[in-house]
């Protein structure tokens, strides 16, 4: 069984701690909804859950073992999806994804067959030969998470993986997310969008200032916040100020003269 433990995780710039104290597990089977607002220390925790950041303090362990104890073999277990969808411009989509499976060490009849099918699956197969800094920020996206998904693991790392998709390819994302926790695999999806998180994790953990708010299934946060969904729970968990109350300020302001 899959087993991603972040212990007391710190991490600080210069003496400002931009986290401070997360911790949590997940296990196969699970899909945990990282919440925040800007600045809350989401990004920072992804970089350390895959190793691109050392923490300040505290440990990521993964099958009970530090991840920093052998990275490189880490890293072959995790598909990850970051937050910007920075790619080799000059690379063809197949190119880019014949080179991430090579380096995985996936045998080339299984790799062949998997990039195949993937890229009809997400409407990208006619593009395959075109340079990815041709494409629209949503195939990239697209390609991000074909890669991510290539070797089938057992962990997932998702930072804002719906950023840039079209309607049809969010909902296929959506659906697969689920489905990959049911199916066994260990998910950790980072989102801004509420709605999702709600529809597809078994747990949220929400972080505010770097540090966690609260934890638990979205049942426990929203009678926790005596609140009818994730998305009041969450604004009456983070925010000092009324979201309705502010947008009807807002329209006033634009019509001041």
């Amino acid at each position: 069984m899959v087993s991603l433990v972040a212990r007391n995780l710190m991490k600080c710039y210069t003496s400002v701690p931009a986290v401070e104290d997360v911790s949590f597990s997940l296990r196969s089977g699970e899909v945990l909804g990282c919440l925040g607002p800007n600045g809350s220390g989401k990004s920072t925790t992804v970089r350390m859950l895959i190793g691109l950041s050392d923490p300040t303090r505290g440990e990521v362990l993964f099958g009970g073992k530090n991840i920093r104890m052998n990275l490189v073999a880490y890293r072959k277990l995790v598909g990850y999806v970051p937050e910007e969808a920075n790619l080799y411009p000059f690379l063809s989509g197949l190119e880019y994804l014949e080179l991430v499976g090579t380096l995985r060490g996936m045998d080339e009849p299984t790799l062949r067959k998997r990039i195949d099918s993937m890229l009809e699956l997400f409407s990208l197969h006619p593009h395959r030969h075109s340079a990815v800094g041709s494409y629209s920020k949503g195939m990239r996206q697209r390609i991000l998470l074909i890669a991510a998904l290539l070797d089938d693991p057992e962990l997932l790392i998702f930072d804002e993986p719906l950023s840039g998709l079209d309607v049809t390819s969010a909902l296929i994302v959506k659906n697969l997310i689920k489905l990959l926790g049911e199916r066994g695999k260990a998910v950790f999806y980072c989102s801004h969008v509420l709605e999702v998180v709600e529809k597809v994790c078994s747990h949220v953990m929400i972080l505010r200032k770097g540090r966690v708010l609260a934890q638990g299934s979205a049942d426990d946060l929203r009678q926790a916040a005596g609140q009818s969904s994730l998305e009041h729970a969450f604004v009456h968990l983070v925010e000092d100020r009324d979201a309705t109350q502010t947008a009807r300020d807002l329209a006033d302001a634009m019509a001041t003269a």
